[in-house]
């Protein structure tokens, strides 16, 4: 891996938050394309019961830690005392409240307090939340501009990334058309600046969202000529690195519509993948990959049609069997007992046949099972009978192992043996006659 020569940036910018004092001096505040630098260690968190990683404070760093949406670096810390090969990995980053950034490592071991170590950032890592974040903004704006949109939440994620537009509805025409502005702004390569102001100056300036928060001095990213805010983040130099932006999906939420997009070269790789499944979906239908929505319709239509017609078919299978079932049953104490068990039906099959039974004969009461992949039991009476198809099953239940329950007419369950079911329906019909 190659990397930039170390960077020469003074030790402290001198700014400070309100009733903060800042820590750890942010170098990624000047440079987001700072991949490597130099510090001194200030603090170090051992390992421990609360805190199951070891972690170090520097008194500067490039390493951006969770905050306004965007996520953490990671990368390598390196004392300078050792060789290279001893890299300690840095898997998160993170925010005190106090101001200070800690750097969490996988090793057990950590540099010495007071140690001069260097740090080396994943440049692809941070290279793609620079496109993100940037390219967030620019979509942000676009929505401003061109239909008065502002973005009230920013998220970014390892797939996607998404904004909250405070919004009544969006239409597909108003999604097209801000992804449209947004990649004519990144073909035009306009510069990305950051400047410090302060509170007062911020206001005058026109900036799309100030933060809620009072500080003496905020960070703005002036994208030319488009988008002026306040923000912390990394951020490309000029809007042609951040490559294009991809609108995914749309979703109502509770403050408005979420808006998912990738930028740079997930879109790419995004957009490879979605060719790659239409590709493949258009082969199975023997079409073009523009052909596959009229497909999947056509597809759609003929298994609805399908659906439709199994399920008459079985209806009147249903009916069938229920009229020859009855044909057969001998008249016991003015009713007629049907015990069934079918290996190759499922619950669907014996709630409609029971459903036929007590409804063609006003004196039936059915006890059937079936002993397929997922055994299971219905019981049913005709209304008026004397019986508790409830308790019935129950009953079975605890003899089968499973779960069941329904009303004095109706009842299923789920049984977790099947070979034993003949055998308990039969002791169950016998004390209905009993």
């Amino acid at each position: 891996m190659k990397y930039r020569a170390l960077a020469t940036l003074p030790e402290s910018s001198g700014r400070t938050e309100v009733g903060i004092q800042r820590m750890t001096d942010r170098l990624y505040y000047h440079d987001s394309f700072l991949y490597e630098f130099e510090a001194e260690v200030t603090d170090v968190i051992p390992q421990s019961k609360e805190k199951p990683r070891p972690a170090v404070v520097l008194d500067r760093t490039a390493f951006y830690p969770t905050s306004g949406g965007q996520v953490f670096d990671t990368g390598w810390i390196v004392p300078v005392s050792e060789a290279e090969g001893a890299k300690l990995r840095v898997n998160e980053t993170a925010e005190e409240e106090n101001g200070r950034i800690v750097h969490y490592l996988e090793a057990e071991r950590t540099p010495e307090k007071g140690s001069r170590v260097r740090g080396f950032i994943d440049p692809s890592r941070r290279r793609d939340h620079m496109q993100q974040h940037s390219g967030q903004h620019v979509l942000s704006a676009a929505f401003v501009r061109l239909f008065n949109m502002p973005t009230v939440s920013f998220h970014m994620g390892d797939e996607y990334c998404s904004i909250d537009l405070e919004t009544p509805s969006l239409t597909q025409e108003q999604v097209v058309a801000a992804e449209h502005l947004a990649n004519e702004i990144i073909l035009e390569n306009r510069q990305v600046d950051i400047r410090f102001v302060t509170q007062a100056e911020a206001r005058t300036l026109g900036l799309r969202k100030i933060p809620p928060v009072e500080k003496d001095e905020l960070r703005l990213i002036d994208i030319h000529d488009f988008d002026l805010t306040a923000c912390g983040g990394t951020h490309v130099r000029a809007t042609g690195q951040i490559g294009c932006i991809l609108l995914r999906k749309t979703e109502k939420v509770r403050q408005g519509w979420r808006v998912e997009f990738v930028c740079g070269q997930r879109a790419v790789t995004t957009a490879r993948h979605d060719y790659s499944a239409l590709t493949e979906a258009a082969s199975l239908f023997s079409a073009h990959i523009w052909d596959v929505p009229q497909q999947l319709r056509k597809s759609l239509d003929e298994i609805r049609a399908a659906r439709k017609s199994r399920e008459q078919l079985l209806e009147e299978l249903a009916e069938f069997r229920a009229k020859q079932l009855l044909a057969e049953a001998e008249p016991k104490h003015g009713r007629k007992l049907i015990v069934q068990t079918f290996p190759d039906r499922d619950m669907a099959f014996l709630k409609l046949l029971a459903q036929k039974l007590t409804r063609l004969d006003s004196a039936a009461v059915a006890l059937l099972a079936s002993t397929s992949a997922q055994p299971s039991l219905v019981f049913a009476q005709s209304p008026g009978q004397p019986f508790d198809m409830g308790a019935l099953m129950k009953d079975a239940m605890s003899r089968l192992g499973g779960r069941g329950g329904g009303s004095k007419d109706l009842a299923q369950g789920g049984a977790l043996q099947a070979d034993t079911i003949p055998t308990v329906l039969s002791e169950l019909a016998a004390k209905l006659v009993s």
